[in-house]
């Protein structure tokens, strides 16, 4: 390894950042913009703009989410590690909530004023979504890809219960193992609906992968961890190939088993690299910048976009209004971050702390 390449390295463990999953991350969020625009939206009637074969490769975006858990389970457990339970807690407020109450308040705005009754939104529903919490009241999205945030919750609830105790080594192996363990009973039917609550069995073998694979970033390929994510990615497979099932029945398609199991294994396969730390010469500090846009990009993108293609899809070319209205949800993610998520976080974790 080159002198650069170990300076790289050391720094990457040192400020807990790993530039190349900046970049991991942008290609999640635009994987999920373009099944949003080019499939999703046509084929569950909220946009006009339908697309035959772009939205033939489309319709897996729905994928990149999968890569996002995995993510978090890999960098959540990095940020938690020797941190307190309110240290960790302000950490993820502060990241989490200024660029969605801004992302809920827009879409709202944009909803009532120009979505035509299309995406009705009420005074409790939008309070309540701005707690992040409106599942517990059953309370609908303000936009539909809000769903992964309570999902994302839930397991910030397992590392939150896990800085209580201090996170070692063992006590990590421990609540991995014991979580897939317990998703594979729930999965037999033996344990209560109810449970799922908290196991979030549809993704987490990704969450239980995403921490193994931080281990391993940490200490190193020890066959128990390896083993570990070896399991998850049966679960994921066997789960994902459920799940395009119903993506099938609910937008009355066709997805193809290889095309769904493919980029499953791919998201493995290339995280195990990152926690190996084969891709850190690929790095570069610019991925930041890209990495920054995307959760804003995807707090907002998907029904603003529906308003926009009903209200120009019949006066512009849809492949220039999709490009247009792609590059104006970056922009708008750009200056969420800029404005808002930079200058408000740390004055939100002065305040918390």
């Amino acid at each position: 390894m080159s002198l650069v390449a170990g300076q790289q390295r050391a720094a990457q463990v040192g400020t807990g950042r790993l530039y190349e999953i900046d970049l991991l991350r942008i290609f999640a969020a635009c994987a999920v913009v373009l099944y949003h625009y080019l499939f999703a939206g046509y084929y569950k009637v909220v946009s006009p703009l339908g697309f035959e074969v772009p939205g033939l490769l489309a319709r897996y975006g729905y994928l990149g989410v999968d890569l996002f858990f995995m993510i978090s389970g890999f960098v959540v457990l990095l940020s938690a590690w020797d941190r307190t339970p309110r240290s960790f807690l302000v950490s993820r407020v502060v990241r989490l909530y200024p660029a969605y109450w801004v992302a809920v308040t827009l879409t709202a705005v944009v909803s009532v004023l120009f979505g035509a009754g299309r995406f009705p939104i009420g005074l409790v529903q939008y309070l309540g979504n701005l707690t992040m919490f409106n599942s517990l009241a059953d309370l609908e999205n303000v936009d539909v890809v809000y769903w992964t945030l309570w999902a994302e919750l839930r397991f910030y609830l397992i590392i939150l219960v896990m800085t209580f105790f201090t996170i070692t080594t063992k006590r990590v192996g421990i609540v991995i193992w014991s979580w897939l363990a317990l998703t594979a009973v729930f999965q037999l039917g033996v344990l209560p609906a109810g449970a799922d609550l908290i196991l979030n069995t549809q993704y987490s073998h990704y969450f239980i992968a995403g921490m193994a694979l931080c281990m391993i970033y940490r200490f190193g390929p020890r066959p128990s961890w390896l083993i570990l994510v070896g399991l998850c990615l049966v679960n994921a497979v066997y789960r994902g190939v459920q799940f395009a099932g119903d993506v099938e029945d609910r937008f009355h398609t066709a997805l193809k088993t290889p095309v769904v199991v493919g980029p499953i294994v791919l998201v493995f396969a290339v995280m195990l690299a990152v926690a190996l730390r084969l891709t850190s010469r690929l790095a570069r500090p610019w991925f930041v910048a890209l990495g920054a846009l995307t959760y804003p990009l995807y707090l907002i993108h998907a029904h603003i976009g529906f308003i926009v293609f009903e209200r120009l899809g019949d006066q512009v070319n849809k492949y220039l209004l999709v490009g247009g209205t792609t590059l104006a949800m970056i922009v708008a993610a750009y200056l969420i971050n800029r404005y808002v998520e930079k200058p408000l976080a740390p004055r939100l974790k002065r305040g918390l702390e």
